[in-house]
């Protein structure tokens, strides 16, 4: 499963990486290559779909060391992760919404043009149906029936100019759909 390279299909790199297919495919949308879904991602090469959209060759440079950066990160498979920027500012919005001492409450539900999309709360209660993780000094609580769906899902939080908000990466989702809102699995 080598690394990734300009003259691999999004086909292959997705194929070849599937544990790290969402991260992948958000970064190839932020430089608005968002045929991830098409069919001509099949066939064409990174290299081709970067010129095709105007790219420079610095641009394709730069993609290819990012997916590959991508692809050494490690996914852990046993928990929920929670980045420190994410908990940073969920403990922020507690602060500002007079929430402190809540937990996040992190699951899926049926919905969204993939069949399933995750769903962020706050909530004061824990009980037998719920699976507790504890990151950065935030208490996460999964209902155990959607564990086997959300185990090994990293939470960021994106601060730009184009989008802010929390971000799921989520090794078990077999597709999600381009606005990267819902999943299935």
């Amino acid at each position: 499963m080598g690394e990734i390279d300009r003259s691999m299909t999004v086909g292959e790199i997705f194929e070849n990486h599937p544990m790290h297919a969402q991260k992948i495919a958000n970064e190839l949308m932020k430089i608005g290559l968002n045929c991830v879904g098409c069919g001509a991602s099949t066939h064409e090469t990174l290299e081709a779909g970067m010129y095709l959209h105007g790219k420079e060759e610095s641009e394709i440079e730069d993609l290819v060391d990012v997916l590959n950066q991508i692809i050494k990160q490690k996914v852990d498979t046993s928990t929920i992760t929670l980045t420190k920027r994410a908990a940073d500012k969920f403990l922020a919005i507690c602060e500002t919404e007079d929430k402190k001492g809540s937990f996040l409450r992190f699951g899926d539900k049926l919905g969204g043009c993939s069949g399933f999309e995750y769903y962020l709360d706050f909530t004061l209660e824990k009980d037998d149906k719920d699976q507790l993780f504890h990151q950065h000094g935030v208490d996460i609580v999964v209902d155990k029936t959607s564990l086997s769906r959300l185990i090994g899902c990293e939470i960021d939080y994106l601060d730009g100019l184009n989008a802010s908000g929390f971000k799921i990466s989520n090794p078990n989702a077999k597709s999600s759909c381009s606005c990267g809102n819902s999943q299935s699995y």
